[in-house]
């Protein structure tokens, strides 16, 4: 069963219009969640704005939004001045721009979310502008207001649906250049990067969603149920010791020397 959508409204490009439903394309519902207690009464425990300076509590119609341009000095902001800096509507996706789809990298993407056509009335519409998109190998380009903020959205067509990925803000992106500037223009030796090379293709596996399974979160499921069942407080594991193969002195040595650990594992499997 599909899971039910989180926002419903308009598809729009120039004067096609379809209604649309969208889902998020991740979900973290079945994370393991706790609640702060009270340890005394067992009771949970709520959180509320204080002010720093009395330490009483502040009331919901007294909170004000406040951007600080010095010490103890800010410029105070009403919730219809915030409103009024945001999209007319809410409830439409306006494509107004395509790019290349390969010409947005993968750092902007944020969040994936499934979008569909909402009517079967509307479904032609829907299709015309993905199929469009996938033959010329463009992506549309919109805002959208979601999670309470305005933000650049993109629209990818797959298979029978539309992706779209809510994208990073401008000022968000920090340039590679801060980074990688540092390391030298050495090139590899050319004998080293073909064992590199052996080495990667004896590890190469297909890919499986279980790669990215959390183990942290399998452990936490044992504690719980172990503590349903009324069994005493479970037993601290402590991780293995990872090898850290110290200094290595002769990268060709080394790698010949994993290369043959992996053959070594692959010939008793």
């Amino acid at each position: 069963m599909a899971p039910k959508s989180f926002w419903k409204g308009y598809l729009k490009l120039s004067l096609v219009t379809c209604p649309v439903a969208m889902s998020p394309a991740t979900s973290e519902a079945e994370k393991v969640r706790f609640h702060t207690l009270n340890n005394k009464t067992n009771n949970r425990v709520v959180s509320q704005y204080v002010d720093a300076e009395s330490g009483k509590p502040v009331a919901e119609d007294d909170e004000v939004k406040g951007y600080q341009r010095g010490e103890n000095d800010y410029v105070l902001l009403e919730d219809d001045e915030l409103e009024a800096v945001g999209l007319e509507s809410t409830r439409t996706i306006d494509i107004d721009m395509f790019v290349d789809a390969d010409s947005i990298g993968w750092i902007w993407y944020d969040k994936p979310h499934y979008l569909i056509p909402d009517d079967p009335v509307g479904e032609e519409a829907f299709s015309v502008i993905r199929d469009a998109m996938e033959a010329t190998g463009k992506v549309g380009i919109s805002r959208l207001v979601l999670y309470r903020r305005e933000r650049a959205v993109m629209l990818e067509p797959k298979g029978k649906g539309i992706v779209l990925w809510t994208l990073r803000y401008g000022d968000e992106v920090r340039d590679t250049g801060d980074y990688f500037k540092k390391i030298g223009d050495a090139k590899a030796d050319p004998q080293l990067t073909k064992l590199v090379g052996e080495l990667i293709e004896e590890r190469t596996k297909p890919w499986n969603p279980k790669m990215a399974g959390d183990p942290v979160q399998e452990r936490l499921l044992d504690i719980i149920a172990s503590k349903k069942k009324g069994r005493k407080k479970a037993a601290k594991t402590k991780a293995k010791p990872q090898d850290s193969g110290g200094n290595v002195i002769n990268i060709m040595d080394a790698l010949r020397k994993s290369i043959g650990s992996s053959n070594g594992k692959r010939g008793r499997a």
